[in-house]
């Protein structure tokens, strides 16, 4: 393990960047080459401050050792694995980034498929409409072979995730605090979920707290994993954009998913298709933006998969007067039974069979909303 020793006392040095600590790995072959260069070695690597020289040359402090050895340990007791940048397994994408995190704490196993990964993020506190409409993406998307990437939190991010899964795919999280903690807290079994089928991921030490300036930075990772970022449901103050800005510093695709023009919600979304992000009303959109990075095998399923248009299912007319009778925004039962011109019993099971054909959804409070794609 002294390996990981030598990347945990670099990573502590004080005022050593994340790119500038790669540079230096990359460059004279190994954190445990970094620490036993010499000041004149050090010196003739470019960039490099003077305090910075002295940093690294000086021996760590004795709790700077206690805290290393202390992790060290929680790895060893199976907390997480631990991937660096010079291991096969680190993701090839995110290496790409100028400041890729040196060390990433994982949970679960990366994906082999990463760098086919698409990033969805977007506000916590997503409307039924938004959430539906971004689940059935990310499930669309997963169902092509698509790694779907986000941050855990709530909201958009949840409904990213379980599309995913739904489709029995991978999904990476990348959390803000260390991967042996679990925010929000309510999110611990989707948390399980995601480790069992893809990986809880952080460049922060383990037991670290969710801290406010924890997210910011995190976000391009998610977005250094990613082909593209997929925004929805924004607010112009939203985080999302935080990974939106760092996707096109990282030469980035990135999309929008529109929403309703009046709502302050969607504004940060809108202001991003007005500077040219890619508008998404379905999978087809993003795969058509993506085609020519993939690879071909890869490229070929894809477009199998993803431009095969699926016959809408054939309903009566009975059906159709009551599914008119449901929008994208929440619509309640008794709204519907007050509107519909046939008898309570006939009306529920009328909902159950449009239900039954994945042309409505239930959502939160005994309301009904329309699945996208049957406008």
């Amino acid at each position: 393990m002294e390996w990981l020793e030598a990347w945990l006392i670099l990573r502590s040095v004080q005022g050593l960047s994340d790119g500038t600590l790669c540079a230096l790995v990359r460059h004279f072959g190994g954190p445990k080459e970094v620490l036993a260069a010499s000041s004149s070695e050090l010196r003739r690597v470019t960039g490099l401050r003077p305090s910075v020289v002295a940093a690294i040359r000086k021996a760590p402090d004795s709790s700077v050792v206690a805290q290393v050895r202390k992790e060290m340990r929680l790895v060893e007791k199976g907390a997480s694995s631990i991937v660096t940048l010079l291991d096969d397994a680190y993701p090839r994408r995110l290496a790409m980034i100028p400041d890729p995190p040196p060390v990433l704490y994982v949970r679960g196993t990366l994906p082999s498929s990463e760098d086919h990964a698409v990033a969805i993020v977007g506000s916590r506190r997503a409307t039924p409409s938004g959430a539906l409409m971004t689940q059935e993406l990310s499930q669309r998307l997963a169902e092509m072979g698509f790694t779907i990437v986000s941050g855990l939190a709530r909201g958009i991010d949840a409904a990213a995730h379980r599309g995913a899964l739904a489709a029995k795919a991978g999904t990476i999280a990348v959390v803000g605090c260390g991967v042996d903690r679990t925010y929000p807290p309510e999110h611990q079994q989707l948390r399980r979920d995601i480790e069992d089928n893809g990986a809880v991921v952080s460049e922060l030490p383990l037991g670290s707290p969710p801290l406010p300036y924890h997210f910011p930075r995190r976000n391009r990772i998610i977005s250094g994993l990613s082909l593209g970022v997929i925004v929805s449901e924004a607010d112009q103050k939203s985080g999302a954009l935080i990974t939106a800005r760092f996707a096109l510093e990282q030469n980035r695709e990135v999309f929008a998913i529109p929403g309703a023009v009046k709502q302050g919600r969607h504004r940060g979304a809108h202001a991003l298709i007005k500077q040219g992000a890619k508008l998404v009303e379905e999978a087809r959109d993003v795969v058509e933006e993506l085609l020519p990075q993939l690879d071909e095998p890869f490229r070929d399923r894809v477009k199998n998969a993803g431009f095969q248009d699926t016959a809408p299912p054939v309903l009566t007319a009975k059906e159709r007067q009551v599914l008119s009778l449901v929008h994208d925004d929440p619509v309640s039962i008794d709204e519907v039974l007050t509107e519909a011109p046939f008898d309570r019993a006939e009306v529920m099971s009328l909902l159950l069979n449009l239900e039954l054909r994945g042309c409505i959804q239930q959502s939160p409070g005994s309301c009904y909303i329309r699945s996208s794609g049957q406008g």
